[in-house]
Order: structure tokens, then sequence, then C-alpha cells
């Protein structure tokens, strides 16, 4: 692997930075803030919970969350849970012009591979589901770093080295230890049944879109999620509450408290066709120095529009004490922006993201206390909650939010008030899906997923003929391609206040060299003043950018994570400088993080999950700031992995590990009899082959 040369760089990036004008608008009053108590539900720690180690004898072949098992072998996964878009097309891109770098030349200082899809499908015996896309947290202080993802999490040292127990040898699956690098899945985390239990297909909740942050000024860390109540045979019951977890020290391997939230019901949608029950999709946090606040996206379960984000605010020290009871302030941000939707004159909040802040002197006082969030609105959440589709996926406006009187959280009562300004920016649009080597190609060996779903002839250990039957039933088509990654919904990504600045990044189309490819919109912006102090975009000629994620550090130096992929690039986890003066910098990838072959999950896959495919990605990076230092994360691909060693033992004559795709290579065959020993730990997955890479940075 290697860094990218500067020279080389500097000819191929395209940035742009500018002023703009602004176009003030208070919001239509402000929402009226319900409050009520949430019990601390019990404590919960990262260490795995009981299980039934999975094996021979299982009578479960289910991979995907609400599958039904079959005898006869998977079935494809029946559609899309969570993360949800409306938008289904894309705006033409903006023309990106060069421009001068960022002042900050930041320093690498070390960095590792994090989570991969091996380690999440197998940590807790496999007592898990296959899973698309990691969906990353990233939060670090008091010298560790804990990143979690769909569906599990790992705490290190700053060596990259984890520093949870070590429970291989009880991490027996299909009759073997199997190494997860001490992973711990979310279901444990949070004190509940696995996700499947193998031995007899009993489904648990369902836990998602992870996401955590290190509180400097309480010296705690908060972990968030989305849980999904289930039936015991699959299926969703639609009951969803968010699972807040907090640190009870400042040593995150140690026992936390457990605050679940109930939000199937918050949603207040003028169609009665769009009414919940509501899922509570895409939580994420901030906090200031009074407040930790989390925000969805309210979609109906059994309608096609939306239903505002929705807005939840905490005492912070109330939580970090572990008090029985908190008391939280609910806010639901529909027809609360003042431009016109099908709703009517006003629009929803959509992905209201909240700030996070650097260390424990960066935060706004004034006016009680003052919590900043952004948003945007070119996605049909925001122009068409009703129904759910017709607009054109572009947009000139930001929203900046004001959540004020912060400090009443820490009282009794709380009385919060909330409004909003719409800023005019330049246009950003809903980007084209990425590009990465040979898209649109039929897959070949170095995607052994995509080859086996098109193999005919490959004689398995059994003597039948096609690969194709080790992951369908039913014979498919044989025509799968390389896929083309996902791109973001021009929804805002990470938010942070430094410096007195609100710093924010979305996904748009960008047409960088005449071709309209993915590119990223970055907004340096003052919020008390209502103005941008500087904004951009980054693209590069034959190259694509997705899921941005800023950290800044109290001095308002900035780094920019981000997945680079393009016409000869795999998925590779990249950054960029950014300051408040001439925005962002040159990009490269990080080092190691060039990306060792093309994404090849099953979201890639019209058998495995209909047609058209949506090859899932990001949804979102991650970065944490700890003193003068930035850490970042962004989802990648680590490793390659030919045809053959995919199959291993489940070709005729072949040789390798027991459980199909891992490419851990080892000693097993299938016989007769079955012998041997397989390879631990694995690199991937038979369904996936995500890795995820942690990077610090001094700017």
């Amino acid at each position: 692997m290697r860094l990218r040369g500067r020279t080389k760089l500097a000819l191929g990036a395209v940035l742009v930075a500018a002023a703009c004008a602004v176009t003030a608008s208070a919001a239509v009053g402000s929402p009226a803030a319900a409050s009520r108590q949430i019990l601390r539900a019990g404590t919960g720690s990262p260490q795995t919970g009981a299980f039934t180690p999975s094996g021979a004898g299982d009578v479960t072949q289910a991979e995907f969350p609400g599958e039904l098992d079959s005898d006869a072998g998977p079935s494809p996964f029946g559609g899309t849970i969570v993360n949800r878009s409306l938008s289904k097309g894309n705006g033409k891109g903006a023309s990106a012009t060069s421009t001068g770098k960022a002042k900050s030349n930041p320093q690498f200082n070390t960095g590792f591979e994090g989570l991969n899809f091996y380690q999440q499908r197998y940590a807790r015996a496999g007592n898990q589901f296959s899973l698309e896309p990691p969906d990353q947290a990233l939060c670090v202080g008091n010298g560790y770093e804990l990143e979690a993802v769909n569906d599990v999490l790992n705490i290190y040292s700053g060596s990259g080295a984890s520093v949870l127990p070590d429970n291989t040898s009880a991490n027996i699956v299909a009759g073997f230890p199997r190494n997860v690098n001490h992973a711990v899945d979310l279901n444990s985390f949070y004190g509940y049944a696995p996700a499947i239990n193998r031995s007899n297909g009993v489904r648990g909740p369902f836990v998602t879109d992870p996401t955590c942050l290190y509180d400097a000024a309480t010296q705690r860390f908060f972990v968030v999620v989305l849980t999904l109540e289930t039936f015991p045979s699959g299926g969703f019951t639609t009951v969803n509450h968010l699972d807040i977890a907090v640190s009870k020290t400042s040593n995150p391997t140690g026992d936390w408290n457990i605050y679940p939230i109930e939000v199937t019901g918050d949603g207040s949608n003028p169609s009665a066709s769009n009414a919940c029950p509501c899922i509570g999709d895409y939580p994420h946090i901030g906090a200031d120095a009074n407040g930790f606040y989390i925000t969805t996206n309210s979609y109906p379960w059994g309608g096609n529009g939306f239903d505002g984000a929705q807005i939840y605010a905490f005492s912070k020290a109330q939580l970090a004490a572990g008090a029985a009871s908190v008391t939280m302030t609910h806010i639901d941000t529909s027809g609360t922006v003042n431009v016109p939707s099908d709703a009517g004159s006003t629009q929803p909040g959509f992905t209201v993201w909240p700030a996070q802040s650097p260390g424990t002197g960066s935060f706004n006082t004034d006016a009680g206390g003052t919590e900043y969030l952004l948003s945007s609105n070119a996605a049909d959440e925001a122009t068409h909650p009703v129904a759910g589709t017709g607009g054109n996926y572009m947009s000139s406006q930001l929203v900046s939010w004001k959540l004020t009187n912060t400090s009443s959280l820490n009282s009794a009562t709380p009385a919060l008030s909330l409004s909003n300004e719409v800023l005019s920016v330049n246009p950003y649009a809903i980007p084209p899906k990425a590009k990465q080597v040979g898209s649109g190609t039929l897959a070949t060996v170095a995607t052994p997923q995509g080859y086996c779903l098109n193999d005919t002839t490959t004689v398995l250990f059994n003597g039948q003929p096609g690969c194709w039957r080790l992951l369908l039933r039913a014979e498919p088509a044989h025509d799968e391609v390389i896929s083309r990654p996902d791109s973001n919904d021009t929804r805002m990504q990470q938010v942070m206040y430094a410096n007195g600045k609100l710093w924010g990044a979305l996904d748009t189309a960008l047409t960088v060299g005449g071709v309209n490819r993915a590119g990223i919109a970055y907004y340096v912006l003052n919020p008390s003043a209502g103005t941008v102090v500087v904004q951009g975009y980054l693209g590069a000629e034959g190259q694509d950018f997705t899921y941005p994620a800023i950290g800044v550090t109290a001095s308002g130096r900035g780094i920019m994570a981000f997945t680079h992929s393009g016409d000869a690039a795999n998925p590779s986890a990249a950054f960029a400088p950014i300051d408040a003066k001439v925005g962002a910098g040159l990009w490269s990838d990080v080092p190691g993080g060039t990306g060792a072959a093309q994404t090849d999950g099953f979201t890639s896959y019209k058998s495995q999950v209909g047609n058209p495919p949506r090859t899932r990605w990001g949804d979102y990076g991650a970065a944490a700031v700890d003193g003068n230092s930035i850490w970042i994360a962004s989802e990648y691909i680590a490793h390659a992995c030919d045809y053959t060693a995919w199959g291993g033992p489940f070709f005729a004559g072949g040789v390798g590990d027991n459980l199909l795709g891992t490419c851990a290579g080892g000693t097993f065959t299938f016989g007769p009899p079955a012998s041997g020993t397989p390879g631990t730990p694995g690199t991937r997955a038979a369904l996936g082959n995500w890795s995820t890479r942690i990077s610090k940075f001094t700017p």
C-alpha cells in the first residue's frame, strides 16, 4: 500500500473555496417541546453475553435480519431495513475549479485496521447476521479509542491493540475457536439476547446505527444505537427505541448505564397515510456545555413519506452521574423550516445533525447555553415529505439550527427554544453512485462472491456443479457485475462547533473534467452572525469522494475523512486538511488505507437483494478530537481474496477454512471424512468484505 505522491495530487485535485451571500429566515415559531422521564434500565459492559455455540447441528441458514429460515438454503434479502432514503435520482453537479491548499499541514501519527466484516459476522460465536454497511462510530479520550459498527464494538489503545479481554477460546463457530480480535457484539453490550440463536433460529433485538462521543467535560463515553424489536421467529414488531449507554467512569472497558427511549410514536406528518408507527432512523449525537443531544429521521413503517427529524435533549450532568431517572425533552422539527414543500409553506428538518465540540472550552454559553445543528434540503424528505418523491434533488440552501437556554436542562422544568436560519450557499445535488475498478463489467475471481453467483461449472465438495449453489437455493441469471458503491443523498454529515465556528460537509454531485461524479461540499459558518465564512467543493477527475466526516481542534485546525474510489481506484480511506481560511487542502489516501480490492458485499448483487441492487456503503464515517490530535475513521476494502481461497474446501479437492468465504486458509477438508484445522482469523466472510480504517493526525 502506498501514499499518493503530492505532485500527482497537485495536478489532479479539484477544489473550490468561496464566500457566499446569506438569506436569513426565522423559524416558523419555536416548535413545542415535551418533556418526559427516562428511567435507567440497567447496566451493560463490553463483555460477550451468553450464547449457544454455532455448529454442525445448526437448524438455521438465515443471513439477514427479518429473513425466514429454510431447509433448502439461504434466500435473498427482502429489502432495506434502516438508513432509509426517499430520493431515487441524482442532480446535476456544479463545476469545480482549483484553488490553494489549506494552512494546516497534518502530520500522520499512526493508523490501523479497525473492525471488519469477519469480526462482525463471527462475534458471539457466529450468532450474528451479515450486515452492510458498517455505519462507523468513533470516540476517543483518556487514552482509549472506542469504535462501533453494525453490529460490534472494540476498544483500542493508542497503538491500535484491543484492550478488551481475549474471547477467542470461548468463541466457538462450527466447532472451532474464532479470533475476532476481542470484538464484542452490540447485543451483548446492551444486555440483549443474540441477534439470532443459530441453534434454534430465535431472533433477538436488531441493534443498528451506532454512534459515539467522548465528552471531555464529564469524562464519560456515550454510545447510542437504534434498537428494533423482533418476533422470535423473525420479522419486526415496529416497536423501536434509542438506547443510550453512558460509561460509569472515564474507562470504557468497565460498566455502563443504559437508558432506552421509546420512539415508535414520534413524528407528525400531516398526511394520514404516513402516520406512525415510525422508525427513529439514523440517530446522531452532539453535546454542548449543558446538554447531550440525539437526533433522528422519523419514517412511517407503513407509508412512503417522511415524518420529520426529531430532537431529544438531556442534561449531560444527569446522564454522567448515572441518575436513576433523567429528564428528556423531545422536539419535532416538522413544519419549522420556512421553505415550501408538498406539506405546505414549510419543510421538516431532515438529518438535523447536532454539533460536537473539542475539549472543555469550545462550547457557546450565550443565551443560557447554545447547541448548534446543521441540515440540508435537496432530498425528497425535505421537499416532498408527504408524497415521498418528486423533487429535483438540488439545493442552494443550508439550514442552521440553534437550540438555546440549554442550561435549563439541569433543572426540573427544561425550557428550550429552537430556531433556524436558511442560508444561501453554492449549489449541491444528490450525487451519482461512485465507481471502482471494473464497475459495470462481469464479476471476476477478484470479486469471488460475484464470480460464484455467475459460476455454473465449479465442482463442489458434494460433487454438484456450480458455485452459486453455495449461496442461493434458486439458480440466478449469472450476469452479476462489479458494482458502483452507494453515494449519500446530500444529508448533512458530522458537525462540529470549534473556534467559534460551525463545520459540516455533505455528499454532492460535481462536474469534474466534464463528467458528473460524486464529491464533497463543505461549509464553515459563523452561526452567531448567520454568515458563511468559507465553503467549497472537494473532487478530482476520475475519482469519487463520499461520506465525509470533519474533526476540528479548539484552535480551528481540521481534518476531513472520507472514502475515495474511482475509475482506477478501489474503495480507500482518504483525508484532506481543512481550515476556516481557504477551506480544504490537498487530499490523499491515508497511509495504509489504499483499497486492496473492490467491494464484494451481498448488497452489490441483484440475485441477493433484487434489481437494481444498491451497494450499501458508509452510511457515515467519523472523526474524533483528542486534545491537539484528530482521529478519523472510514470504510475501505483492506484485503484481497481470490476465488479459490474464498471457496477453499467447499470446492472439490480444495483445502482451507471450514467457513465459506473467510479467506483464512487452514488445512481443513470435507473429506471423507472431514478433517484438519481451519484458519483463524479471516479477512472477510462469504457475503461481504468491508473493513474500517482508523488514523491519527496532528493538524
